[in-house]
Formats: C-alpha cells, sequence, structure tokens
C-alpha cells in the first residue's frame, strides 16, 4: 500500500511540475556603434510600399573600408505587441555613434 501511495504521490507530483508556466522577458540596450569623425551623408529616400504583417525597417549609411556606404532597408515580420525603434545616427562630441534599431 505505501509503495502505490508514494507511486501516486510522484505521479501528481510531476503532473503539477509540468503544469507550471515560467514566463520572463529581457530588456536588451540598443548597440551603439563608435564610427568615424566623419559626418554621413543624409538618409536616402526610399519607396516603401505597406505590407500587411510587416514593418519597415530604414536603410541607413553603414562606414566600411574607409568610407560611408548604403545599406538598403527592408521588411521584417510584424512583433505582437511591439513596435520597431527605428536605428539612428548621434553626434557625440567629434564623433558620429549609430545607435542600432531595436523592438520595443
Amino acid at each position: 500500500m505505501k509503495k502505490i501511495a508514494g507511486v501516486v504521490f510522484v505521479t501528481l507530483l510531476a503532473g503539477m511540475a509540468s503544469a507550471c508556466v515560467v514566463r520572463g522577458s529581457a530588456h536588451v540596450a540598443p548597440v551603439a556603434i563608435v564610427e568615424v569623425e566623419e559626418e554621413p551623408p543624409p538618409p536616402r529616400v526610399e519607396r516603401v510600399t505597406i505590407r500587411p504583417g510587416f514593418v519597415w525597417i530604414d536603410g541607413r549609411w553603414a562606414h566600411r573600408g574607409g568610407r560611408y556606404v548604403w545599406v538598403e532597408g527592408r521588411y521584417e515580420r510584424e512583433r505582437r505587441g511591439r513596435h520597431w525603434a527605428q536605428g539612428h545616427w548621434e553626434r557625440r562630441g567629434r564623433r558620429h555613434v549609430w545607435i542600432e534599431g531595436h523592438w520595443r
């Protein structure tokens, strides 16, 4: 009888543990990449078509090989309950810093 009670107890305990739901969230700070002293050119105008279920990520200037090159914008799937904060250039003293876009 004790053996059966022990088995029932362990089975109930395992069932309760599997019913637990653990939820969490993490905040990831936007990445800042320090660039050169040379100011980036003005952003290019990109033609954007509204696509249901997608968010447009703006294109940007990236500094590669000693010069600025344009990185095309792109679509990314929407994330329920979140919105996209576009990346941007920020001037800090003589330097120009790229703050990466991120979901909020």
